[in-house]
């Protein structure tokens, strides 16, 4: 039976073992910032705990921590709702999403090995052909994959972290699979591998700081 609309098996049964509050929440988050459950979309606690196979208990305590996180919306009386972002927030995201990832560069061409250039040129590769198979999701995950490594090689745990939180609120409202985004991220491998950090900082803002402008918004399910 269809759950809220989502076809069978959009929403699978947890597997475990493991922390099954931390495994339904990471269940939830992913199905928030997929897109899978759209903004604006009422979450009915009973419903969800039957898809995932686990009581009413851990799914409250996971919409608990996402309306914390700004992934849910508590209304009262009316319950839990995918919070509906506003162009204000959206901006507000990017704009630290670009400071973050700015020293983040800046960082990695200080101290990024062959092994994390190696890496960062794979990931590309990988990002590349999914634009050329018009592989939207495929792109939009090697993206965030390469971001991340890029702040792995920056070496700054506390920033990488926080770098990771801010990325995942924002991938979901665009999609990084026009040309133009992988032929910066091949200039940011360069500058990283020149060990011109002032480069990379160059590159990596003008690659983060209008993404909202340049590249097209992602598709609604």
């Amino acid at each position: 039976m269809p759950f809220n609309g989502l076809p069978q098996g959009t929403v699978p049964k947890l597997e475990r073992p493991g922390p099954l509050r931390e495994q339904v929440y990471q269940a939830l988050l992913e199905l928030v910032s997929s897109r899978t459950l759209r903004p604006g979309r009422h979450l009915v606690e009973s419903e969800l705990a039957a898809r995932l196979g686990v009581s009413r208990q851990p799914v409250h305590e996971a919409l608990q921590r996402l309306n914390a996180e700004g992934w849910v919306d508590l209304r009262p009386a009316q319950g839990a709702f995918v919070h509906e972002q506003t162009g204000v927030e959206t901006d507000q995201l990017f704009v630290v999403r670009a400071l973050l990832e700015t020293e983040g560069a800046r960082l990695a061409a200080v101290g990024a090995s062959a092994d994390g250039l190696a890496r960062l040129d794979s990931l590309c590769a990988t990002g590349e052909a999914a634009v050329a198979a018009d592989d939207v999701e495929g792109a939009v995950a090697a993206n965030a994959t390469f971001h991340a490594c890029v702040m792995e090689l920056a070496g700054n745990a506390v920033l990488a972290d926080l770098a990771a939180h801010v990325e995942n609120r924002v991938r979901r409202y665009y999609t990084p699979v026009v040309h133009q985004a992988w032929v910066e991220h091949r200039e940011l491998i360069a500058a990283i591998a020149d060990r011109d950090d002032t480069r990379a900082q160059q590159v990596m803002r003008a690659h983060t700081q209008d993404t909202r402008v340049r590249f097209p918004p992602r598709p609604v399910r």
